[in-house]
């Protein structure tokens, strides 16, 4: 049996008018129907169980008006992640002066930008900078993985199950510090690689990440992240010329758990200008607001509604054209 257009139409709309209602007494319902609704509707939500609690995350402050880049940083995490050894030695100062990111060989690098660290150090024409996965309290890469192989710990670090990985590289894409490596060279079994604060060898969270506990002039400070928020403050409140008034990773995407100290602007010293929203707080949003009430349902049915009302007026235009009688038998 063929269904004419003008059915069609009719069924549709129906279809649709009934979607929005539906989801318009859901939305109607979703006050009182407890924490999880609330948690669903979109920018008022409630924070993620990983954020809860922030202040007593593992964290670690990087003093970039201290740094004096030894690399020694950089040889502990290769020692420590059993990675391979680098081309040239760590004792080699002259790789630091070409900016460098994080591989999926070295998971920790120093930097070195010419220029006065701070107002104070005007013998030292340089500032180091140490760069690394930052463990963002809500993490766009494990927000964006589909499979669950990055997730937050409830001790703060973000850590990776190479066993359910599929290789889509979507944290990749994802991470606004742009920090996750890949191991193209691995045919067999490619890795995502990051540093995971040396969870994923027999410190643990609790202990000195191992690039923390070799630092010898201490511009690495390891602990819970409350802790070092109010060190930073004190030292910025206590040297005002040595350090700028503002804590890098305090709020940054919500807020990391690795945090800087600045002497100089962040962008002079490869440190990215973001904003303190995360990320995935706005892809959800986004997310909500497309859902909310139905609108894809009634988009796709409006969508097809048209398609069949223009057909059906051009045919009918087509009929009006045809000579009178054209349709008989000869």
């Amino acid at each position: 049996m063929k269904i004419k257009r003008r059915d069609f139409l009719k069924v549709a709309l129906a279809s649709s008018t009934g979607v929005a209602v539906g989801s318009s007494a859901r939305a109607q319902m979703a006050p009182d129907s407890g924490p999880a609704s609330a948690a669903a509707s979109g920018p008022a939500s409630a924070p993620r169980s990983a954020q809860r609690g922030a202040d007593q995350h593992a964290a670690c402050l990087v003093d970039t008006a201290l740094c004096v880049g030894c690399r020694k940083c950089e040889e502990a995490c290769n020692r420590a992640n059993e990675l391979p050894k680098p081309d040239k030695p760590f004792d080699d100062k002259t790789v630091i002066r070409t900016e460098r990111r994080p591989t999926d060989q070295a998971l920790t690098v120093v930097n070195q930008y010419p220029g006065a660290p701070s107002r104070d150090q005007k013998q030292r024409r340089e500032t180091h900078a140490k760069v690394q996965c930052m463990h963002c309290l809500d993490p766009a890469c494990v927000s964006a993985c589909i499979v669950g192989a990055l997730t937050k710990s409830a001790a703060g670090p973000v850590q990776y199950n190479a066993r359910i990985c599929l290789g889509c590289r979507y944290c990749m894409v994802a991470c606004p510090f742009e920090i996750p490596a890949y191991q193209y060279n691995e045919a067999l079994a490619p890795r995502v690689v990051k540093c995971e604060f040396c969870t994923n060898n027999k410190r643990g969270p609790k202990a000195n990440p191992a690039c923390a506990e070799i630092c010898p002039v201490e511009a690495l400070v390891f602990g819970k992240r409350g802790d070092l928020l109010t060190l930073a403050r004190k030292r910025i409140g206590e040297r005002p010329d040595r350090y700028l008034d503002v804590i890098y990773g305090e709020r940054e995407v919500g807020g990391t758990s690795w945090l800087y100290l600045m002497g100089r602007p962040q962008r002079e010293i490869g440190l990215i200008k973001l904003p303190s929203s995360a990320p995935p707080r706005v892809t959800e949003n986004i997310q909500h607001t497309i859902f909310k009430f139905g609108a894809i349902p009634i988009a796709v049915y409006g969508a097809l509604g048209a398609l069949m009302w223009r057909t059906s007026r051009l045919e009918q235009a087509n009929h009006s054209t045809e000579p009178a009688g054209s349709d008989r038998k000869r």
